[in-house]
């Protein structure tokens, strides 16, 4: 296998990079998981492998082998320290342009080849002798071993450790009088510093002030004098800085194109296994699914909402996990229940679930058989928009029936709470047309509704109901049930908890 690229195994696909967010994206809070993944990591441009989902079953193994072979610690800190090697070496070029003089420039385009060759040869070695399953990571070593052995590799590394011990050898001499300076081959002169600190150091009284001064080995530039006696120093060595000349000439564009994209795409993996590690260490589990294009019987085993639990994790607050599972004809699953019960977080962690393992990610979860889409659709309850002075109800008429225009067979689709404004009998009637729509085209679907009817529409739909506390109905328990729809919203136990019933009301006006 010839290597292309970490991320896609497809040489078709490696310049596949979706630049905006689908549209689905805040609906299902993926852009604020996105948010966390990237922070920190912005020079790497990352969230554009995030918003392109793969399309073969094949694309997403690739994946998940790699993420597997990244699951050993050692690995995964060879890796990370080859990015913190080659960031310092961005860090250096960058530093390098900033500078205004010619030779200064020069030394420190060197030292940025040296920390190159350093993190290839150190990268070279960790991953010889590493236990490498997944054919990404075993293509890449391979093309690395031969990139070391190149002729170009090779000589590149030779002329950079000669030139640095050239330019270390060379040794100088200043004449200091007035307000001149000559400078001159170093000649053997003899250092006196040591001898004169000894003799004067039976006279030291005290603390004393240390008028020494230092030269900073920081990207400050030189001032004019420094740049001055450098020149000078150039002219008593006129080969060596012919070579440097010629060197940074030559090596302009020295860093390797699939090196440089290895060491940005290597990071969609790290970003991620970095991110779930924290949420890892609540006990929360993450698994890699199975995956078809064909099968629509899915499941997944103590799945949760990953936005929603980073959350909670941050505030120190307990995750209700939840399982689904979809055989033979079943296709849409109906979510009914109280308010403020879980219903949309369980329809959102549908759609993460499916996003993400399109992705090739380990997905929230013990265990997951999931299915890989075409286009993935959400219609989420929306304020109205003055601007194109359409009401609430066409406005939710046209988004739905632009999803069902574009939709295939492959598709997903997740709708919450649809033609709220309109009345009950115009959202049963309005509701019961779409359901026949979704089922005409066999699509996967989470719908979350009030409308009990829909759960026992057809043999394609599933009732899952949010669930309360028995004993006190205020209380909600975040678990999302399969069983029928009970019709039930608690509304009186809610009434009664805040002392608004009629019976309440009358007392209070009374008194």
């Amino acid at each position: 296998m010839i290597f292309q690229s970490i991320l896609f195994p497809k040489t078709d696909d490696v310049k596949k990079e979706t630049p905006e967010a689908p549209i689905f994206f805040v609906d299902l809070n993926l852009d604020q998981i996105l948010d966390t993944i990237t922070a920190g990591k912005q020079e790497y441009d990352l969230k554009p492998f995030f918003y392109t989902p793969l399309k073969d079953i094949d694309s997403i193994t690739y994946r998940h082998e790699i993420f597997r072979d990244l699951e050993n610690k050692q690995l995964l800190e060879n890796i990370k320290s080859f990015a913190q090697d080659m960031r310092a070496m961005r860090d250096h070029l960058a530093q390098g342009e900033k500078l205004y003089y010619k030779y200064q420039k020069e030394r420190w385009f060197l030292e940025s080849v040296r920390i190159y060759c350093d993190a290839i040869n150190r990268l070279a070695h960790d991953l010889s002798i590493a236990d490498l399953e997944s054919r990404g990571f075993q293509s890449f070593r391979q093309y690395l071993t031969d990139y070391i052995h190149s002729e170009g590799y090779r000589s590149l590394l030779a002329e950079t450790k000669k030139l640095f011990n050239d330019l270390s050898s060379i040794k100088y001499s200043l004449l200091i009088k007035d307000s001149s300076i000559r400078v001159r081959k170093y000649e053997f002169e003899i250092d006196y510093s040591a001898t004169i600190e000894e003799t004067f150091e039976k006279f030291k009284q005290g603390a004393v002030k240390d008028y020494r001064v230092r030269f900073s080995s920081g990207p400050a530039d030189m001032n004019h004098v420094e740049a001055a006696v450098l020149d000078l120093v150039a002219k008593l060595y006129p080969d060596i800085f012919l070579a440097l000349d010629n060197y940074c000439a030559k090596n302009s564009n020295y860093l390797d194109e699939t090196i440089r994209l290895f060491d940005r795409e290597i990071q969609f993996y790290i970003a991620y296994l970095e991110f779930i590690v924290m949420v890892k260490r609540t006990g929360l589990k993450f698994c890699y699914p199975q995956i078809s294009d064909e099968s629509k019987e899915i499941y997944n085993h103590e799945g949760f909402d990953l936005a929603l639990a980073y959350k909670l994790i941050t505030e120190k607050k307990s995750i209700v996990c939840n399982d689904f599972y979809l055989r033979g004809k079943e296709r849409i699953v109906v979510v009914s229940g109280p308010n403020q019960g879980g219903k949309t977080t369980f329809a959102r962690t549908f759609g993460q679930l499916h996003y993400l393992a399109s992705l090739g990610c380990p997905v929230p979860g013990r265990e997951a058989q999931l299915y890989l889409f075409d286009r993935l659709f959400t219609h989420f309850e929306k304020e109205e928009d003055i601007k194109n002075l359409r009401g609430k109800l066409q406005d939710d008429l046209l988004r739905i029936h632009s999803i069902l225009e574009q939709a295939t067979s492959r598709s997903i689709i997740i709708i919450n709470e649809i033609f709220t404004s309109a009345t009950l009998q115009d959202q049963i009637f309005l509701s019961k047309k779409i359901m026949e729509k979704i089922i005409e085209l066999d699509l996967l679907c989470v719908w979350v509704t009030f409308i009990d009817e829909l759960a026992s529409f057809a043999e394609q739909t599933v009732s899952m109901v949010s669930t309360v506390v028995p004993e006190n109905p205020t209380l909600r328990t975040y678990k999302i049930v399969r069983r029928p729809a009970d019709g039930l919203a608690y509304a009186i136990a809610i009434a009664e908890k805040y002392r608004l019933t009629y019976h309440d009301l009358k007392e209070r006006i009374k008194s």
